[in-house]
């Protein structure tokens, strides 16, 4: 299969020059290129300014190649898209690349790119990087800019790098930021495993898991059902407020498998919402207490392999299963693979700040290699 075929881009870009080559979520405005939003519902115009991360990488001597495929709307963790193709996995094009960022993660390991912008609102950075092999990484919320950007659900939504290794990922979260974050002098961090959280895995991720995690000491975390019941919570109702109006009057330009979860958020009540708000924060901050004595958590990214491509909603719990919960910390959480053969495994490193986060992936990729 070639590279055409991975639909890994909506649209293409003409621009050149000698600085890094990046593809763009097609979500994020782009002076001069239309944004879909990986839908067909938004006005068929070219955004008229960039948004504020683009502008960075224009500071930054960046080429944007091209606005890469994703799950309609970002709702989604597969990459099966209705109108612009299913995103597939440069490993193994008869699997998905994973959603939403899919289109960025497959164009990072087809080497289409030097590194790609994600977004990431339940593990739409993490979930593809994982399943691509590739490395990614969510920052706590707020690190990067999301104006001009459609969002999907604003109380969770954060921007990140997906990147071929750690080291490009910094380099490419230091030009979406500006924050500056150092490898140098690498210390073998405090790493530990959430009690209770890991089970359930399928045969190729049991076995990565079995290699990696052997030897860390395990810690009491936050309960992982709790987690993913509010953050979803707060999706649902959001991305129903965002897409209420176009559901109503033009619920045939949906996708059937995003219109039924916009229409699931209908039933979530302000009651609900403002609960499930509040209990966040609470979360948020027993989350970073949670970690005092570590530097950072290891688990798995995803609970599956890449499925295949004609997967259906079956495997939307076990691909977000582990990183939904850090959305609703807002926690950074960064993601690499795992060193093993055949289909990719990713393993998820969670922390307090994003330098920790990002040095304890980094000594972690070191010390597999």
């Amino acid at each position: 299969m070639g590279l055409v075929e991975l639909n890994a881009f909506i649209s293409r870009s003409d621009e050149q020059g000698p600085g890094d080559r990046v593809a763009v979520k097609d979500l994020v405005d782009v002076k001069g290129m239309v944004t879909t939003a990986g839908g067909i519902i938004l006005p068929n115009v070219p955004a008229a300014r960039d948004a504020p991360v683009i502008r960075r990488l224009r500071q930054a001597g960046c080429v944007i190649v091209g606005k890469a495929n994703l799950h309609e709307f970002a709702y989604g963790v597969t990459n099966i898209n209705p109108h612009y193709g299913t995103a597939r996995n440069p490993r193994d094009p008869s699997r998905v690349a994973g959603g939403s960022s899919g289109g960025s993660a497959a164009a990072v390991a087809a080497g289409m790119c030097d590194w790609a912008i994600g977004s990431d609102t339940g593990g739409s950075i993490r979930i593809p990087a994982s399943l691509c092999g590739v490395a990614g990484f969510k920052p706590a919320y707020g690190s990067i800019d999301i104006g001009g950007v459609i969002p999907l659900s604003k109380s969770l939504d954060t921007l990140g790098p997906i990147a071929p290794d750690v080291a490009t990922t910094v380099r490419a979260y230091a030009v979406m930021s500006g924050e500056q974050i150092s490898l140098d002098r690498l210390a073998r961090p405090r790493l530990a495993v959430p009690r209770g959280w890991v089970t359930d895995l399928d045969p190729p991720t049991a076995a990565a898991w079995a290699q990696v995690s052997r030897g860390l000491r395990q810690v009491d975390f936050l309960d992982r059902g709790a987690l993913f019941e509010v953050g979803l919570t707060i999706l649902l109702f959001e991305a129903a407020a965002y897409h209420r109006r176009w559901a109503a009057e033009s619920p045939e330009k949906y996708g059937d498998d995003v219109l039924r979860l916009i229409r699931r958020g209908f039933e979530v009540s302000p009651d609900e919402y403002e609960k499930a708000f509040a209990e966040r924060r609470k979360l948020g901050a027993a989350a970073n207490q949670a970690l005092s004595e570590v530097d950072a958590l290891v688990l798995p990214a995803t609970a599956i392999v890449a499925p295949p491509v004609e997967a259906g909603p079956e495997v939307r719990e076990p691909l977000s299963r582990f990183t939904r919960p850090f959305n609703t910390t807002h926690q950074p959480a960064a993601v690499i693979p795992a060193p093993v053969h055949g289909l990719p495994v990713g393993i998820q490193v969670v922390g307090r700040g994003n330098s920790e986060t990002l040095r304890a992936a980094a000594w972690l990729e070191r010390s597999w290699k």
